[in-house]
């Protein structure tokens, strides 16, 4: 699960280093995942079960993507705030957006996760992590 990547998009924010807004870290996890291939197809998309960061499309498959940022590991990783209680959310609102899109039961749907940290020798000052298929 260690596969950090650098990259080089620059956020919207000015301390770069440290923090990421929400929009900026999605943005930064969106615009890598476009450089792997996805296309994006909705943002923060919300409903009272639950909200979904990014929903893009993978080839044939439908991608559901939890952007996670942490300044630091102190409290953990951004992979490890993923709780249960957290992808039963991501479950019942990936459910809910295929159901008001009108997706059939042969679409084939996964989540993923971006994990995103500073890292001083990175040229944006982050590295990403991009984890697939989080619910198993």
């Amino acid at each position: 699960m260690d596969s950090w990547r650098q990259f080089k998009a620059t956020p919207n924010s000015r301390d770069t280093r440290s923090h990421l807004s929400g929009s900026d870290a999605e943005a930064l996890a969106c615009s890598y995942l476009e450089t792997q291939g996805l296309k994006l197809i909705q943002r923060n998309f919300r409903t009272r079960r639950g909200e979904i960061d990014l929903i893009m499309q993978d080839q044939q498959t439908l991608v559901f993507v939890e952007v996670r940022f942490r300044r630091s590991e102190r409290f953990g990783s951004a992979e490890e705030s993923i709780t249960p209680q957290k992808c039963g959310r991501l479950t019942a609102a990936g459910l809910a957006y295929m159901q008001r899109q009108h997706y059939n039961n042969d679409t084939v749907a996964r989540f993923d996760a971006v994990a995103i940290k500073p890292d001083s020798s990175s040229d944006s000052g982050f590295a990403l992590n991009w984890v697939r298929h989080i619910l198993g």
